[in-house]
């Protein structure tokens, strides 16, 4: 598709229209709406439009399978959804429409289908029940924009984290704390400002959108892609870098160690003279990457690993542009994060690996869990291993000089590439199966990354063949997404 720029008046206008069609549409104050969407303009436009009004967002990116929108969404009840009529991968164009269908017949609550041309440019929206088009959605003209004056932790976003069993977390973020934690790890972490142009690879279904998203605050551009990385060639992101002038490119361990797998070497083919820090999150970048990218891609670059995640939408350690870059370690612990790792007493360690804990509250911790009205969900999630302190599920090694190392996780959560999956959601989908008896899913450490391993044993009588194992794959990814399939 043909590239797209549009000027922060630009915006401004089309988040001004946004805001009176979703009132005009009934949606008020802790509504929430939802977006099935690719990685696009209109995603950001109709999640600031909702913000404006004090309605909650929350996003699912358009490969997850049905099931697995509908655990997400459902818990919800959006009044309006908006989706496109399809996306790319890999030069494919996938339909969304007989998806969208499906999901609408179990979501109820939602009272207008707003669908965005992407694929076709004018889509059949037959079958969709209250839908319109993105266009005939905002009006031509709109009142001035006014932004609803509301308290520090009225909820901004609902983001998903799997567990080990039930549905998804329907997580809370309030909008103070999730700015205000997003403008410290951007402004004084990351270096960005008005003049910057910040990229990450990333779905609206990551936090990593969100994040991306909030360096409008700072007046920098972003740049939004969406499909497969390495299309049409194994260079494409970078082609991209040198072409927009990136600043900040984030990106994850996992597409780094591809590169090197590919043979890349960015720098001898194009010219990344204008990046001035490289980010990498999802999962622990392994020494040997760090090696790739200051032999490889840049010598004068700032590479910052950065953890953190989806419970907290911002990060526990990350990059500081004045300090050095050490080989396989993130560079320090995040302001205002009181992050330690501790023993099984619960004991702080130096040089040792324990669990990472955070010890004093943070503006982005979560306003609470959807319909968890007496805060027990949430209360196990977060505060059951040590009384009173934030306990992420991480291994972590904290050394003399403050760097953090970061050894995957340490509870039955999945990780691979830096999305957090319950084993729940694959169990549900081969417990369909007749012809398995039980399962166990496992995630092992692969290549600088993790990969989903699924143990099943079979009913009496029953063999495993290629057929069964292609029938479960397609499955788990139809009705979860393509990052909970099996390696």
């Amino acid at each position: 598709k043909e590239d797209r720029q549009i000027s922060y008046i630009e915006l401004y206008s089309e988040v001004e229209k946004m805001a009176a069609a979703l009132r005009e549409a009934g949606v008020k104050q802790s509504d929430r709406v939802a977006g099935f969407l690719p990685n696009i303009p209109e995603a950001v436009v109709a999640m600031l439009g909702a913000a404006s009004l004090g309605a909650v967002w929350s996003s699912s990116s358009p490969d997850f399978g049905i099931k697995g929108v509908l655990d997400r969404f459902r818990q919800i009840e959006p009044k309006v959804l908006f989706a496109a009529d399809g996306y790319q991968y890999n030069g494919k164009r996938i339909n969304s429409l007989d998806k969208l269908k499906e999901i609408l017949t179990e979501l109820p609550s939602v009272e207008k289908v707003v669908v965005v041309p992407f694929e076709s440019e004018n889509p059949d929206l037959s079958g969709i029940n209250n839908g319109v088009l993105y266009g005939e959605f905002l009006p031509a003209e709109a009142p001035p924009l006014e932004f609803a004056q509301l308290p520090f932790d009225h909820p901004l976003y609902i983001m998903y984290s799997s567990g080990t069993t039930g549905l998804p977390k329907s997580i809370v973020h309030g909008a103070g704390g999730t700015l205000l934690q997003h403008m410290k790890e951007l402004r004084l972490h990351g270096d960005v400002s008005d003049r910057e142009t910040v990229f990450y690879f990333t779905t609206c279904g990551w936090m990593m959108w969100n994040w991306l998203v909030s360096n409008l605050a700072l007046g920098a551009t972003i740049v939004l892609y969406d499909g497969s990385p390495f299309h049409p060639d194994p260079s494409a992101m970078w082609q991209m870098a040198e072409e927009f002038g990136i600043t900040v490119f984030g990106t994850s361990a996992k597409f780094i160690a591809a590169c090197q797998g590919f043979g890349l070497v960015p720098k001898d083919r194009h010219n990344l003279s204008l990046i001035k820090t490289i980010l990498s999150t999802g999962s622990p970048l392994v020494e040997e990457s760090y090696d790739y990218v200051y032999t490889s891609i840049k010598e004068d670059v700032q590479l910052s690993s950065i953890t953190g995640g989806t419970d907290i939408i911002s990060s526990f350690a990350g990059g500081n542009a004045t300090l050095p870059v050490y080989r396989g370690e993130i560079q320090c612990r995040a302001l205002g994060m009181k992050v330690e790792s501790f023993d099984d007493s619960g004991k702080p360690l130096i040089n040792q690996k324990g669990e990472l804990v955070c010890t004093r509250a943070f503006p982005s911790m979560p306003v609470n869990f959807w319909n968890d009205p007496d805060g027990s969900k949430f209360h196990n999630a977060y505060f059951s291993d040590y009384p009173g302190i934030w306990t992420h599920g991480d291994y972590i090694l904290i050394n003399d000089h403050g760097g953090v190392i970061v050894f995957g996780r340490s509870d039955a959560t999945l990780n691979p590439a830096g999305v957090r999956i319950g084993t729940a959601e694959i169990y549900r989908v081969v417990e369909a199966f007749p012809e398995i008896e039980d399962s166990l899913a496992v995630g092992q450490q692969w290549e600088g990354d993790e990969r989903v391993i699924l143990f099943v044993k079979m009913n009496e009588g029953e063999q495993f063949g290629e057929e069964l194992k292609k029938k479960l794959m397609d499955a788990i990814r139809s009705g979860c997404s393509p990052r909970h399939v099996p390696a």
